[in-house]
């Protein structure tokens, strides 16, 4: 299956390079290319794209704007958005996660590193770059909410079973099925039946939209670092 890719960024030098990087792959096409929010959307819906690339700062709606209004669109509930960012330690970035992001990606990353996210994010994984350690995740998502956790997040967990919920810590502390299967001590496939459960009941897009209610809720707290 060819991974549809959508390039949204004011910068139209930034997006040619992305491009012919995303064009060199066999499993990857570009669909189209978008210089302000808006337009990403539009295009994220006539051209079908699995995967949107999208600076976070454009001219008139920006990236998170147009994020929040994809992942709250029921017919665009495939597409995965990658945030793209000059500063990774940034609000915005928690900002975009809770409009429905997948993850992000610092715009000085390597080329690797980009075509890995394009695939993680297609194959539905919460993507945070090296740079974005999850003590700094844990920090933005506690900022005004430490003393007052989300209500509604807070109930949602209870229709979680108990592993369910210990799932949801492993996931939310950014380990990968394998790691959370060796840690419970039980199969890979045991755990990615657990965490697709909890999406499901908690009305979770990917693993990243797990991390957000699972620190919102207050079921984990941030580490102080």
């Amino acid at each position: 299956m060819t991974i549809r890719v959508l390039l949204a960024d004011d910068q139209a030098l930034l997006r040619s390079a992305f491009r012919v990087l995303v064009d060199s792959e066999p499993d990857m096409e570009v669909v189209g290319e978008a210089s302000d929010g808006a337009e990403a959307v539009r295009l994220t819906r006539t051209e079908r794209a699995d995967v949107v690339l999208m600076d976070i700062r454009m001219p008139g709606t920006d990236g998170l704007a147009a994020t929040r209004m994809i992942s709250e669109d029921p017919s665009l509930a495939h597409v995965r958005v990658v945030i793209l960012t000059t500063f990774e330690v940034d609000d915005y970035v928690v900002q975009s996660l809770r409009a429905g992001a997948s993850g992000f990606l610092g715009k000085g990353s390597e080329p690797e590193e980009l075509l890995s996210a394009i695939r993680v994010a297609a194959g539905g994984e919460a993507l945070l770059s090296p740079a974005a350690t999850k003590g700094l995740i844990a920090r933005f998502l506690a900022q005004g909410d430490a003393e007052d956790n989300d209500p509604v997040s807070s109930e949602r967990l209870a229709a979680l079973t108990v592993r369910e919920r210990e799932v949801l810590v492993q996931v939310a502390g950014g380990h990968s099925n394998d790691e959370i299967a060796e840690r419970l001590e039980v199969s890979p496939l045991t755990v990615k039946t657990h965490v697709n459960r909890a999406m499901a009941k908690l009305g979770a897009r990917d693993r990243a939209q797990l991390v957000v209610i699972a620190y919102e809720s207050g079921l984990v707290r941030p580490r102080a670092e």
